[in-house]
């Protein structure tokens, strides 16, 4: 079930984007994190109807050629063993350990470095489809990323975000520095950021209080449709 069991030293090659031929999109989403503010797992959280680590992907299934969930190689048995849904996605299991996000997108460029990835993380439940169109838009293959401004700071948000292909040597030559930050390597190197349509779908929900929250802003969403 795990995609991905390359080995070794992969030799960073510097790609140049081409603007007349638009990389493929593939979609990734992050399940990797270990939830521990939450006490229990946020992928599993039922928001629209279904977990919504599938809610994800079915959702980028849309836009992508292929989409696949990003987990820890631990997670990969619990997930097969427990869940009869499963075998219905592609797993992507990280071969970088405990350095948060940025292993699940290098493993991913890194499995298939000449696609573009459309990352989504598990723990933004007011995503929905006209954010995705959105984003898809204003994509400039150009830079490294596009990404929305996060309403907080203003800083580009890594984790519901478009990497290019070029991004990979970039990213490679930040783990090696021991620069862990995908948010930091936006800023650095000049990531498009655009402002969301609607700030609340960058709503981030990493605790039971903001969960409570988080599920009020669904309710009032769908009842004012």
């Amino acid at each position: 079930m795990c995609n991905f069991t390359k080995t070794g030293v992969l030799i960073a090659i510097t790609m140049v984007p081409d603007v007349n031929r638009l990389p493929i999109l593939n979609g990734l989403v992050l399940i990797g994190g270990r939830s521990r503010r939450m006490g229990s797992q946020k992928e599993k959280i039922r928001w629209h109807g279904k977990e919504q680590r599938f809610y994800l992907a079915d959702l980028l299934q849309n836009y992508c050629e292929n989409v696949y969930i990003s987990c820890r190689p631990e997670q990969i048995n619990e997930i097969t063993a427990n869940d009869e849904n499963t075998s219905s996605y592609a797993w992507l299991c990280d071969r970088y350990v405990d350095i948060g996000p940025m292993g699940g997108i290098l493993t991913a460029l890194e499995f298939q470095p000449e696609r573009a990835w459309l990352v989504v993380a598990c723990d933004l439940p007011m995503l929905e489809a006209e954010a995705v169109n959105y984003l898809i838009q204003k994509r400039d293959p150009r830079k490294i990323a596009t990404a929305f401004k996060s309403p907080g700071d203003n800083f580009p948000e890594p984790l519901f975000a478009i990497w290019e292909p070029h991004s990979l040597s970039i990213l490679q030559q930040m783990f090696a520095q021991n620069k862990l930050s995908p948010r930091h390597v936006l800023v650095q190197h000049h990531a498009l950021c655009i402002q969301a349509p609607d700030v609340q779908t960058l709503t981030n929900v990493n605790t039971p209080t903001e969960a409570t929250l988080a599920k009020s802003m669904i309710t009032g969403k769908g009842q004012g449709r």
